[in-house]
């Protein structure tokens, strides 16, 4: 029997990586591949990657790119001319060669934050192929995200990697009450007119990496992470199309992520024994769709233990604004938490990111969060008169 399934997306991404790289460091990231090439496996099946550098210069960069699969096109630098405009040309007739040989291919990601490739991506809708760009914030051309049908902001990606520093924000004065429209026009200065948020502190335990106290894998902890992969691939599945997802793509979307997965290796017979599994553990909910054997896939309605969770980001809060004599900042607070409960994860709970998951918090009244511009910081607090959770 054929069940009619929808049409894959077939990804062709293109780096302009002296512009990324340079736009990363400068405020305080590194540019790896690796987080975005998760998120554009939620997205579709990626056949082209290829990186526009003098390579020469990024040679530190070289081994992200070569373990993520991407090819390495070397623009080097030439006394008489501009390395700039080569790597940019090079990349634009890449990509037209492509579009006009390539049909199957129907979506062009773009990694620059320059506002010289705005005509390119032009061009590429005119020939009804859809673009997702990809920048900086603070360093994307105010021209480029109007352009495209989708833009991301590298430094908002979950697992977006931070360059060390020493150099961690202290709390802040107090937070005093204020009068709703004030508090209003706090929560605003959150989103700046493009409808972007500023960047999100990446996670600094990795979700996959074992507690310190447990040194071999078991089992049971296999399967915490697998429910973890499966949560956060669904988030991601989800903000990416509009309709419901499919058991069938969300299984598409695990392997683009992870080849090698295999439910077997878990114990169980097939995918669909699997999300059965999740659904009597309370972290998914299937239900009938359109093609039958390929249930939806979606989270409960009030997803498991995230009463707890939010309480435990309020407590939390509340001790730190007083061992602080301040308001705590967005950064290191996922750490406080784990400090208090080794085993949280806001994946559990089918949030993407930590810092979703305190603008979550925020929308029922658990805590408050502002953004102060000055400290490029996120700093939380809880008023006398917030609601608990």
């Amino acid at each position: 029997m054929t069940i009619n399934e929808p049409p894959e997306e077939r990804l062709a991404l293109f780096i302009d990586h002296e512009n990324v790289a340079i736009g990363a460091r400068d405020i305080g990231f590194r540019f790896d591949p690796a987080p975005l090439m998760e998120a554009l496996a939620e997205r579709g099946k990626l056949l082209v990657r290829k990186a526009y550098a003098d390579w020469n210069l990024f040679s530190e960069d070289r081994r992200g790119m070569v373990d993520s699969n991407v090819e390495l096109i070397e623009i080097p630098q030439r006394s008489d001319s501009v390395r700039k405009n080569a790597a940019d040309i090079q990349m634009a007739v890449d990509a037209m060669e492509l579009a006009f040989t390539r049909d199957f291919v129907s979506t062009f990601v773009i990694v620059s934050g320059d506002s010289d490739f705005t005509p390119l991506v032009g061009k590429l809708r005119e020939l009804n192929k859809r673009v997702i760009g990809v920048g900086l914030k603070g360093s994307t051309s105010a021209m480029l995200p109007p352009a495209c049908d989708e833009f991301l902001f590298y430094d908002r990606l979950e697992g977006a990697p931070r360059r060390t520093s020493n150099n961690q924000p202290a709390g802040r004065a107090k937070k005093k009450s204020a009068a709703p429209a004030k508090k209003a026009a706090a929560k605003a200065t959150t989103v700046d007119k493009r409808g972007a948020t500023p960047a999100e502190e990446p996670p600094s335990v990795e979700e996959a990496r074992p507690p310190a106290h447990a040194e071999t894998s078991t089992q049971k902890q296999d399967l915490r992470k697998l429910e973890r992969l499966i949560t956060r691939t669904l988030s991601g599945v989800q903000s990416s199309s509009a309709g419901a997802v499919q058991a069938s793509n969300l299984k598409r979307a695990l392997l683009r992520k992870d080849p090698t997965f295999n439910e077997q290796d878990y114990g169980f017979r097939g995918f669909r024994e699997l999300l059965r599994h999740l659904e009597e553990q309370k972290v998914i909910v299937l239900s009938e769709g359109s093609a039958k054997g390929d249930p939806e896939v979606d989270f409960p309605s009030a997803p498991r233990d995230e009463d707890a969770a939010f309480q435990l980001l309020r407590d939390t809060v509340k001790e730190l604004m007083d061992e602080l004599g301040g308001d705590p900042p967005l950064s290191g607070l996922k750490d406080q938490l784990r400090k208090r409960q080794p085993d949280f994860s806001e994946k559990d709970l089918g949030y993407s990111g930590f810092l979703q998951f305190c603008k979550a918090a925020v929308n029922k009244d658990v805590v408050e969060m502002d953004w102060e511009e000055a400290d490029q910081e996120y700093y939380l607090y809880v008023e006398d008169d917030a609601k608990g959770s």
